[in-house]
């Protein structure tokens, strides 16, 4: 039976999932639950090769819907680029009408392939990668154990978009906590005015019950922040960044407070500031009900449901109730909720 991988990005819900390598070889991130407790192995091409031919009979009868396909897990390009071309040959060979070919990757190891080699893995068929930067402040970097710098993620980004393959970068907000987030949104801004990716995936920060950072939070190393903080440092990322063509993505994630903050910087910039304005514009109470019900809820909500005196009649008593719990009560029962929508760690004692 052919292999798949615990995680793909929401872009990628339609793609078939061909696995090449288990699991995260860095795997030492404090905020990404996924691959705690596992170990990273490369597959050989003739074992993903069984896998594909396995797919094809599986899915002979509707071989002609699939039309997308995603290089599991972590970071397919540490595998030599003649394998990958090999493996994407053949899956193109068996999947006739794939026609968008996908992986993720880390900076360090986008650093260390060449132009030509992205262009060898454009001609077989590979036509975007995507890669966490989660920040571009070196600080932040550091503090959650990235284990790239933002140097390794200009010189991956530059040598993946020269060799002609699509660039979605990723991007959260709130991972620098209270203390670092003007730098981590000034940063971030500035590194990717400079890379210039395709896409720029927002996916807020949540903090898994189990991560390490929860010590941090007790020591006072790490300070949490609130939705309406987070959604002010996106707007100070926004307004940093240039009218480029790139798509900020915030309608793919169901953890962004502002799902309709999205669209192309060079054409939307402007309607998506008047978006986080308007959030922020609310009263005290109206953010407090929109952080409810979107995170109860999560959707593309309009933030006018809140000025419905009918809504807030009926939500107030919830809020009043969470408030009494203490004095950051509100906020500690959001970051609750949103712990939800996380992958779970594979094991009991993530350290």
């Amino acid at each position: 039976m052919f292999e798949q991988g615990v995680i793909r990005p929401p872009s990628e819900a339609s793609s078939l999932l061909v696995r090449v390598t288990r699991n995260c070889a860095w795997n030492r991130c404090l905020f990404c639950p996924a691959y705690k407790g596992t170990t990273f192995s490369k597959r050989s091409v003739e074992e993903v090769i069984s896998d594909i031919d396995e797919m094809a009979e599986a899915y002979a009868s509707h071989i002609d819907m699939i039309t997308s396909a995603f290089l599991q897990d972590a970071d397919s390009l540490v595998l030599p680029t003649a394998d990958l071309v090999t493996i994407i040959e053949h899956m193109k060979k068996r999947f006739p009408y794939i026609v968008n070919i996908t992986t993720y990757a880390r900076a360090k190891t986008m650093k260390r392939k060449s132009v030509d080699d992205y262009k060898k893995l454009k001609e077989a068929g590979l036509t975007r990668i995507h890669t966490g930067m989660e920040s571009g402040s070196a600080t932040v970097l550091q503090l959650v154990h990235k284990g790239s710098t933002p140097e390794d993620m200009i010189a991956g980004g530059l040598r993946v978009k020269e060799g002609g393959i699509s660039l979605s970068e990723y991007i959260m907000p709130g991972i620098g906590g209270r203390t670092l987030s003007t730098e981590h949104a000034l940063e971030t801004a500035k590194l990717l005015n400079t890379i210039k990716p395709d896409h720029i995936r927002v996916r807020t920060f949540a903090m898994h019950p189990l991560s390490p950072m929860r010590t941090m939070v007790e020591e006072g190393t790490f300070v949490p922040m609130g939705d309406e903080e987070i959604v002010a440092e996106i707007k100070l990322l926004v307004e940093n960044l240039d009218e480029m063509h790139s798509y900020f993505h915030c309608n793919d994630f169901s953890l962004n407070l502002l799902m309709q903050v999205d669209g192309y910087l060079d054409a939307d910039k402007a309607a998506m500031l008047r978006e986080l304005d308007a959030f922020l514009s609310l009263t005290t109470e109206q953010k407090q009900a929109y952080s409810l019900i979107q995170r109860s809820y999560p959707a593309q909500q309009p933030i006018d449901v809140v000025k419905d005196p009918k809504v807030m009649e009926q939500i107030r008593p919830e809020i009043e109730k969470l408030q009494k719990r203490g004095d950051d009560g509100f906020n500690q029962y959001i970051q609750h909720l949103m712990t939800y929508q996380l992958p779970q760690p594979q094991t009991d004692t993530w350290t």
